[in-house]
């Protein structure tokens, strides 16, 4: 409003003009018109103007208070020195994305904005109340969380946790959540939490070097778990470890007097002085698991040889030094094996394996499960030793699968089942010689699974086309669950036979899984199956060249099943 307001010599300026008219001078009238008008402009008028407004704006000394924008709109004013200033939800400073101001309104409004914040200067007295009601907004709620934490019990975190360690093991869930709070550490320490424990790749990659500082990191980080957690542990594995697996074997030992089962997993530099630590220190260990493991083979024979009639289970690689174990269970060194498992990798070259049957049968009378996983078994007798009469009277599982072939017959078989009438479980998978009627005359009456695909890559040991695939399933129609017969010769009419067996078998409907892949099944001998048994819930009839195009895949679920029914 001021700037608009002429001054007196503005109007003294503004009148020449009109005189000079009047006073009829010829050619003077017009230029002192063009004068007047460039005075009429104002620039001169606005520059002195700015001077002023500049010497107006005084900056006296700032208020003891500011004003913010809190969440929800809400209006807080607190002093210079407030613990808003630097808060994570205060607008970021006016000043530090500030455009270029133009000449002209914009600055004439941005001073309107600091005269309307200095302009109060009733509200003095707001700045406490203020600050006492928006501190209250925020310091219930850390109250509240602490609260809630306290409040919340301790059981009901064990149970929460019991159900993450059951799928991701203790190690490292349990170790991350101790450092939560004093609850969750509690919590984490129940011993009933750290009864399985499995190490892996905690510290380190595999293959790379440790340093002395890591190594020293790992004796002293195993040392007290050992001592603070460990106190019911039960089984304890270890995978994948280089270095440190005698150290780690000996400290679990000693400061774990109820473990049971040892597992150490493709580890290396297992020394003989663990297998000692073991025997002095650990009285209830029943299970030990050495599977791809390189250990001193020495030292497990003395332990076996002083401890092992409390090993109930061994698992072990089949190996040139490792042979001589099963030597030794052969010749009586635990009387109370209940799992022997001999293994080795699938590309494997060397995978014959000596066994005396007959003898392993009187050292080890409570055998229950006897697995031979890709090594082909070489039947050996001894001499002037008595035939055992009893066989495995106890055996439920007997697994001789390999995936090149067998030299397995059925008088082999025989040898080894004649006295297993409660087996369950009989996997021969690759054993191309054994026949329908040497399974038919086996002593077991209620066999659930029945593994007897041919999986091998090339054609040795591939036997003629088998007949009297019948007999197998009108033993075992009512008890199997599994059977797997992929890639088995056998003819369309014996197929479509034995199926109908499996079909009539409907008052136990036990049957749900079916391997039919590579065989020559038919349409009319599948439908019958499918149609009358409803437990049925996998079903392979992948490269079954005589069935139509679409139906050669795996089925999976009743459902999916259904479907093919109605194709079909």
């Amino acid at each position: 409003m001021e700037a608009s307001v002429p001054t007196h010599s503005e109007k003294s300026e503004d009148t020449a003009p009109s005189t000079s008219k009047t006073s009829g001078q010829g050619e003077d009238g017009p230029k002192l018109k063009k004068a007047s008008l460039k005075r009429t402009t104002g620039k001169p008028t606005n520059a002195k103007a700015k001077k002023r407004k500049k010497a107006r704006v005084s900056r006296p000394v700032p208020l003891g208070y500011t004003v913010h924008q809190g969440e929800d709109m809400l209006l807080v004013i607190s002093s210079s020195t407030s613990q808003y200033s630097g808060s994570a939800w205060s607008p970021p400073k006016k000043g530090s994305k500030k455009k270029k101001l133009t000449k002209g309104k914009g600055k004439a409004n941005l001073i309107n904005k600091k005269k309307t914040v200095r302009a109060k200067p009733k509200v003095a007295n707001i700045p406490v109340v203020k600050e006492i009601v928006d501190t209250n907004l925020f310091v219930p709620q850390k109250a509240t969380d602490h609260r809630w934490g306290q409040s919340l019990p301790e059981e009901v975190l064990v149970s929460i946790f019991q159900m993450v360690v059951v799928q991701d093991g203790a190690i490292p869930f349990l170790c991350r959540v101790g450092r939560v709070c004093r609850l969750w550490n509690a919590a984490a320490s129940s011993p009933v939490l750290w009864r399985k424990v499995t190490v892996g790749h905690c510290w380190i990659a595999s293959g790379k070097t440790q340093l002395p500082k890591t190594e020293m990191k790992i004796k002293e980080t195993f040392d007290w778990l050992a001592q603070n957690r460990f106190s019911q542990l039960r089984n304890f594995s270890l995978c994948h470890w280089k270095k440190n697996v005698t150290y780690a074997v000996e400290v679990v030992s000693q400061f774990c007097p109820n473990l049971l089962s040892l597992k150490i997993s493709s580890c290396t530099g297992l020394a003989a002085a663990a297998f000692h630590s073991l025997g002095l220190h650990s009285r209830s260990l029943q299970c030990i698991d050495l599977q791809y493991t390189e250990f001193q083979v020495e030292g497990l024979l003395e332990y076996l040889e002083n401890h092992g009639s409390q090993i109930k289970q061994i698992l072990f690689t089949h190996g040139i030094k490792n042979d001589r174990l099963l030597a030794a269970i052969t010749k009586g060194s635990c009387p109370d094996l209940e799992l022997l498992e001999v293994n080795t990798k699938l590309d494997s070259k060397d995978c014959e394996l000596p066994v005396f049957i007959h003898a392993l049968q009187m050292a080890c009378p409570k055998l229950k499960t006897f697995r031979m996983l890709n090594v082909r078994p070489l039947h050996k007798t001894m001499r002037n030793s008595a035939d055992s009469s009893l066989g495995f009277p106890l055996l439920e599982e007997l697994c001789i699968a390999t995936t090149s072939f067998s030299y397995m017959t059925d008088k082999d078989l025989w040898d080894i089942l004649f006295g297993s009438t409660r087996l369950r479980v009989l996997d021969l998978r690759g054993c191309s010689r054994i026949t329908p009627s040497g399974l038919s005359s086996l002593p077991c009456l209620e066999l659930e699974c029945l593994f007897w695909g041919q999986y091998f890559s090339s054609n040795v040991g591939i036997a003629s086309p088998k007949k009297e695939l019948h007999m197998v399933t009108q033993k075992w129609s009512r008890t199997l669950q599994q059977l797997d017969i992929a890639n088995q010769l056998f003819s369309e009419d014996d197929l479509e036979i034995a199926m109908s067996h499996l079909a009539q078998a409907t008052e136990s409907n036990t049957l749900h899984s079916l391997n039919l892949s590579g065989t020559r099944i038919t349409p009319p001998a599948l439908r019958p199956v499918i149609g009358q048994t409803t437990a049925l819930s996998y079903l392979n009839l992948s490269s079954c060249r005589y069935l139509p195009r679409g139906m050669k895949r795996i089925y999976r679920g009743q459902e999916d099943i259904r479907q093919l029914l109605d194709k079909l």
